[in-house]
Order: C-alpha cells, then structure tokens, then sequence
C-alpha cells in the first residue's frame, strides 16, 4: 500500500506534465498557432537592390546594397525600374555641394523609367502595368521605387524605358531654359556651356526646332570629333578653357541673345559680358563648385566669390536680363509639378515628331555606378549616361588573396636567397679551381728553375 501511494502522485505529475506537450504537438502540427508563424515567415519583408551613399564625399561612399522593398503610402505608385539616368546633380548630391541633402545612409537618384506594378489609394489616372517615367526627389536608383503620382508621367507607346530616362529630365530642363524662361524665337543666338552633356545636347536639339538660330557650344577639346560624328547642329564649336568671348566677338561683334551657364564662377561675368541689349543670361547650375572627388568649400566660396553683384539699375540702363531655373525646388519646394509635366508632354510630342533624338553615351549597370559617376565628373561623356538594373556588371579584375600574396613574396624571397646563395657557392668553387692552378703553375716553375741551376 504504501509503495503504490508513493507511485500515485508521480503518475498524476507525470499526466500534467505530459498535458502541454501534447498541445504543443498539436500547434506544431498546424492546428493551432503555428499557422500564423509561418505565415509572418513568409511573409518577412523582400529586398532588392539599390544604390546607396552611405556618406557624403567620395565614390567610395556609393555601395550597391540590399534594401527592403518600398511600401505605398496614399498617393503613391510603385514602379519596377528599367532603366534610369545619370545627372550631375547627383554628383553634387554625393558630394552634399546641394541645399538640405537628407541624411545618410539614403537612395540615391532623381530619374527612372519602368513598369507600374501597385496603386495606392488616391491615385488617378495611372493603372498597374502603365509603362512610366518618373522624377522623385532621390531613390530612383533601385529595382522598385515608390514615387508620388504627380512626379510620375505616362509614357506614350513608342518611347521605351531607355528613351525615357534619356530625354525626360534633360529636355524638360531644355525646353523650359528655351521657351520659358529666355523666349527664344526666329534667328537668335545662343550661347551653351557643356554642350556635349546630357541637357547641353538637348538644347542644341530642340533650338534647332526654331528657324535661323546660331548656337554657340563650349566644351573640352576631346569631345569635339565626337560631336562632328554624331552630326550634332552645332554652328561653332569652341574650346572649354580658351579664350571663347574674343572667339565669339570675331563671329558675332555685337554679342548674344541667350546665354544658357550651368558652370558658375567666372563664367557668370564672361556671359553677361556678351549680351546684346534685350539679351537675356540664365543660370541653372554651379558645376564648377565640383572641381575634386570630395566637396571643396574652397571651390564653393570661389563661385561666388567670383560673381559680379549687379544691380537692377544696370540691368534697366543695359536692357539685359538675369534669370536662374532650379528644376528641383520648382518641383518639391515651389509645387511646380503641373508646369513641368506641360512640359514633359511637349518633350514627348517632339520626340513623336522625330524632331528630336537623345544622344546617349553609354549604359551601366548599378553595380558600376562608381565608374559611370567618374565619367561624368571627368567630363567625358558625350551625351546621356543610363543605369540599366538588368544588366550584368563589368568583370573585375582578378586580385590575389593578401595571405596568399604574402606566401608568394615569402616564396620568391626564399627561392631568391637560395639562388644566391648558390651563385656564391660556384663562385667559391670556382675561386679554389684559379688558386688550384695558379698554384700548380707556381710549382711546376720551381721545379724548372731548380733543374736549370743544377745544370
């Protein structure tokens, strides 16, 4: 009796132990919360890949990373990204050169081109599957982009995802300086700094859509065959850094009509200098600010240093006009956006009409991201740089491991010391072969003489 007492409270633990693994084998076996944890598993956030700065300054803070898939917010469409375009802004903007850059770590971009995939709430007018073009403020530069639908433009059918990023953002900025801003009519002049670049050609392009008008191009002297091979309307083509203001008064004495500057600096002088009276100077962009790899406050306080204060009385006196065209702070500062996509819409009327092509230099993928921001900064590019997110990146070249570039050098040292070491060692061997037979001479002249006293 008193050993089956004893074993009766142990069999009636054992039952309440065993109680709750028996409900935790039920839930692991799908019938009660498992289910919910497998699907908050699966439904753990996706990734894609973008183009991050991590810091501002050099290349060596733009990373190719792995982020979280964007989320809607109302207003707002989601687009796969095809393709998207490379600007000197984003240059200055690596270099934090731009008025309240946001902080760091961020995506980089301003221009893409894709394929709707999700509509928030409060979107009118576009559909998932829509083929668009977008300027958001940053985070362009990744496989999908959440952008507010009124910096978002429907593409017609004939213009692709590479047209698109090529045009969209260089002639809306063209078209505006043009026609907007300088009022450009029948038989001016006018006169483009970095005429090779993106919005320098779009410019050419869609000034010669104007009767009897002379352009004036300025760029270095490496892109000027480029230039003459592409047929590009320039009427006189003119070296960056020369002396351009004694070159153009020898053509045109009288001066310019339209002076377009996106370099700043001195260059602002030299352009007012050359206006007709009625003539009309605009400024809309300071890329002289960008001399180094990194931001150069020094650059930065020249350029506006340099610039002559002139007051509203010359310009009455003179009958000349100064104007300034900021894209961004017009669309995410000033709610300029119903203006520009006016504008957006002529841009695409004319490439319809064929009266306009963009000059494109050369597509990326976004891991060579760096190499194409060099490129531009060297001022080589002739025409638009493109990120295409489907492309492969360049091979790397091969680098061997540092541990194994330590073994070689420590193999290629021993092997050297040997082989040193064995030079000397047939040097002394041949040393005691010259001093063996020096001393056989010796010895066999001894002899000789002896012989020849004893006869």
């Amino acid at each position: 009796m008193s050993e089956q007492a004893e074993t009766a409270p142990t069999t009636q633990e054992e039952q309440k132990t065993e109680a709750p693994t028996e409900e935790k084998d039920v839930k692991e076996n799908g019938t009660g919360e498992a289910e919910p944890v497998a699907e908050q598993e699966k439904e753990a956030p996706k990734e894609m890949r973008a183009v991050v700065l991590n810091g501002f300054g050099g290349l060596k803070s733009v990373k190719i990373l792995k982020k979280p898939e964007p989320a809607l917010n109302e207003g707002e469409v989601l687009i796969r990204v095809k393709a998207c375009g490379l600007n000197f802004q984003d240059l200055m903007v690596r270099q934090g050169a731009i008025d309240s850059p946001p902080k760091c770590p961020f995506i980089l971009g301003f221009e893409c081109a894709g394929e709707i995939e999700q509509v928030a709430e409060g979107v009118e007018g576009f559909a998932v599957g829509d083929q668009v073009v977008a300027l958001p403020e940053f985070r362009a530069w990744a496989e999908l982009v959440a952008v507010p639908a009124k910096y978002v433009f429907k593409l017609p059918k004939d213009i692709s995802h590479l047209d698109a990023a090529a045009i969209t953002m260089n002639y809306a900025v063209a078209y505006i300086l043009l026609f907007e801003v300088a009022g450009l009519s029948k038989g001016k002049s006018i006169l483009v700094h970095s005429v090779g670049g993106g919005v320098g050609q779009a410019v050419v392009q869609l000034a010669k859509t104007v009767p009897d008008v002379t352009i004036f191009g300025i760029c270095s002297k490496g892109k000027h065959e480029a230039l003459k091979s592409a047929n590009s309307p320039i009427d006189h083509l003119l070296e960056r850094g020369s002396d351009y203001v004694s070159e153009i008064r020898k053509v045109s004495p009288d001066g310019i009509d339209i002076v377009l500057d996106c370099l700043c600096g001195e260059e602002c002088n030299k352009g007012y200098s050359l206006l007709k009276p009625m003539g009309k100077y605009i400024l809309y962009g300071s890329s002289n600010v960008v001399t180094g790899e990194t931001k150069s406050f020094f650059s930065a306080a020249r350029s506006w240093w340099q610039v002559d204060k002139i007051s509203p009385l010359k310009l009455f006196d003179e009958n000349r006009t100064i104007s300034g065209f900021n894209l961004r702070r017009l669309l995410f500062q000033q709610g300029g956006h119903e203006f520009v996509h006016k504008a957006v819409q002529e841009v695409f009327a004319l490439f319809q009409q064929k009266k306009i092509k963009p000059l494109v230099d050369s597509t990326w993928a976004l891991e060579d991201v760096a190499e194409a921001m060099q490129k531009m900064h060297d001022r080589k590019n002739v025409g638009k740089l493109i990120l295409d997110p489907s492309l492969e990146p360049k091979p790397k070249p091969a680098t061997p491991a540092k541990g194994k570039n330590k073994e070689d050098k420590k193999k290629q040292s021993s092997e050297e010391k040997k082989d040193s070491e064995e030079k000397k060692e047939e040097e002394k061997k041949e040393e005691k072969k010259e001093e063996q037979l020096t001393n056989g001479d010796s010895a066999g002249d001894s002899d000789s003489k002896g012989k020849e006293n004893s006869s």
